[in-house]
């Protein structure tokens, strides 16, 4: 078997397996299934079906690195298919019924089974890096460097040196007076705060309206009530009246 895996390496360009750990894997895979195969007494045509079954569906599995098990599970089962059934010219019945269980039981127990490990093995790892910009917005500053932030903290904490407070002027501090937020404040926000304002505005006085209503609705029902529960002579008329008429 020694020469089998030899002749493989050599065919399929994965000579440096002893170093690289992805040829090793892919060498095993390709390895155990041609002994599997010839461990059950494959024929040479069914043998290579097999093998090109298996070599598939693991290129299938690693053209992409999000998870494809159920689109990889149902193109080996096609593949299976294509060859287990005699309908000429779409399959040949190259596989017999203890064939197809067989290769099914393999290639599940074995290559189904580590489907998370060869995609690990043989995809690159993907990261996603997302930015947000909205438009209309005022840019910020780029991020500061750490160096950068620690030698601001510095400078903060020393404080200015004598020969720096002597220069400054009176002007000088009045004109390193923070801008007002109404300054920094820009044209674009300034009309979206006021779009907001007035939307805001709009709903508050259609709530208030609503709210009224429902009031003095209430209001209307709890004075008629109020007036039966204070008038019971009405009530006691309309009764006597009722009897005298059957009379």
């Amino acid at each position: 078997m020694e020469e089998v895996k030899r002749i493989l390496a050599e065919h399929f360009s994965l000579t440096d397996y002893k170093e690289n750990p992805r040829s090793a894997a892919l060498l095993d895979l390709y390895f155990y299934a041609t002994q599997f195969a010839l461990n059950h007494n494959f024929t040479k045509e069914q043998l290579s079906v097999f093998f090109s079954i298996v070599k598939k569906t693991h290129m299938v599995c690693v053209e992409t690195p999000f998870g494809n098990v159920e689109q990889c599970y149902d193109y080996f089962k096609e593949l299976v298919l294509c060859h287990a059934v005699l309908r000429p010219p779409w399959s040949v019945n190259l596989f017999g019924h203890e064939h197809v269980r067989l290769v099914i039981d393999y290639v599940v127990n074995t290559y189904f089974r580590h489907f998370k490990l060869y995609k690990y093995v043989f995809t690159p790892l993907v990261k996603l890096d997302l930015s947000i910009s909205y438009a209309g917005m005022p840019e910020e500053d780029e991020p500061q460097t750490q160096e950068e932030e620690l030698k601001a903290i510095e400078e903060e904490a020393d404080g200015p040196t004598e020969e720096d407070q002597d220069q400054i002027t009176p002007e000088g501090r009045e004109s390193e007076k923070p801008p007002s937020p109404e300054e920094e404040e820009s044209e674009t926000t300034k009309e979206l705060r006021k779009l907001i304002t007035t939307q805001l505005n709009d709903e508050l006085s259609k709530l208030r309206i609503n709210l009224s209503d429902q009031i003095q609705q209430n209001n209307d029902s709890l004075q008629k009530k109020l007036s039966l529960a204070d008038d019971p002579g009405s009530g006691k008329q309309g009764r006597a009246s009722s009897k005298s008429k059957k009379k």
